[in-house]
């Protein structure tokens, strides 16, 4: 899955898992029911994510797909 700026935050969680750690560092901060988290993210693209977190869109699309290679181990 290549990550672009049209992506849905909710399909990389589908695909990848909860990245929340990732997340996390663009203040997206954890909720208490995974199921929350994914209702919420259906509508979030990555685009709208960092512009609302204010992080410029390629760093923010370099630093999911850089956590994404490390939850698959490396391989791509």
């Amino acid at each position: 899955m290549q990550i672009t700026k049209d992506t849905r935050v909710s399909e990389i969680l589908l695909k990848y898992g909860d990245i929340a750690d990732v997340m996390e560092i663009f203040g997206v901060e954890r909720v208490g029911k995974y199921s929350l988290r994914m209702f919420l993210a259906k509508a979030l693209t990555v685009e709208w994510a960092a512009k609302v977190h204010k992080v410029p869109l390629d760093e923010f699309l370099a630093i999911l797909n850089r956590a994404i290679v490390k939850k698959q181990g490396g391989a791509q």
